[in-house]
């Protein structure tokens, strides 16, 4: 059993199956692909399960993965045919799930297991890559449909808990995410990223206020036309101690700044 503390990160999970593909589509998230491959040499030992906080799941009720076996959701399209074959069976554990989901209600928040929503590509993708054994249970959780931010930071730390069972909690996302604009809004992706440096040094309660104000931070809308994508990055921060949470790896996707955070 692994039981040493973990810590809770904030990931980039790439652009579909990118990681998976060849040519020019791989080689634009080939340093991302590099970070997450290394991942096992920021952590203090391997995580006895993992809880995966995806950017593609949005519920009214916050929700966690209860199977024992869930399976992939394919929510990519116009990938080539060898990308929806992709296999990750690691198992899930109810148990896990069952546990986070009652931390979550003890904090005052509601909380549901849902035994059959699969994985989707915000959490079987990145796992490939960083585990790619497929031997550590998985429970993936949703976001809020509302997206608010402050009630993320909360949910982190209702969840908070569950690392000194040696659970990693992961944020699934992407620190830059306007993929209309992929060029346009690059120089004011580097002005999010220097603020969002800023904003996660310091103790837990300072974070969350900072990072509420995302929306208002230099190239911070730019970034983010719609902040599905970011709002992991409060889990985690929530998630993480009074310790201050620093920038584990800075790259780029193209001309564009992206960025991964661990909280202690």
């Amino acid at each position: 059993m692994h039981t040493v503390r973990q810590p809770a990160l904030f990931i980039p999970h790439g652009g579909g199956p990118s990681f998976f593909m060849t040519g020019e589509r791989k080689l634009r998230y080939q340093a991302t692909e590099d970070f997450l491959r290394g991942i096992r040499d920021h952590l203090p030992a391997l995580p006895r399960a993992l809880l995966v906080v995806t950017a593609h799941w949005e519920t009214n009720v916050p929700a966690f993965t209860g199977g024992e076996r869930p399976e992939l959701i394919y929510d990519y399209y116009g990938f080539p045919p060898h990308t929806y074959a992709l296999t990750y069976p690691a198992p899930g554990e109810p148990t896990l799930a069952a546990k986070a989901a009652a931390l979550v209600r003890e904090a005052g928040l509601p909380a549901v297991v849902d035994p059959h929503h699969g994985w989707d590509h915000g959490v079987f993708i990145p796992l490939k890559v960083m585990f790619p054994e497929a031997a550590i249970p998985v429970v993936a959780m949703s976001l809020h449909a509302s997206l608010d931010p402050a009630l993320h930071s909360a949910l982190g730390a209702a969840l908070s808990p569950l690392r000194d069972d040696g659970v990693l909690i992961v944020g699934s996302g992407m620190s830059f995410h306007n993929l209309r604009q992929f060029e346009a809004a690059a120089p004011a992706s580097f002005a999010f990223h220097d603020w969002v440096d800023a904003a996660v040094d310091g103790p837990r309660a300072h974070r969350a206020e900072r990072l509420s104000g995302w929306s208002r931070a230099p190239g911070g809308r730019a970034s983010h036309p719609r902040e599905e994508h970011l709002i992991p990055l409060m889990v985690a921060s929530g998630a993480g101690s009074d310790q201050p949470g620093r920038r584990l790896w800075r790259g780029a996707v193209g001309p564009s700044c992206l960025g991964a955070w661990i909280f202690d």
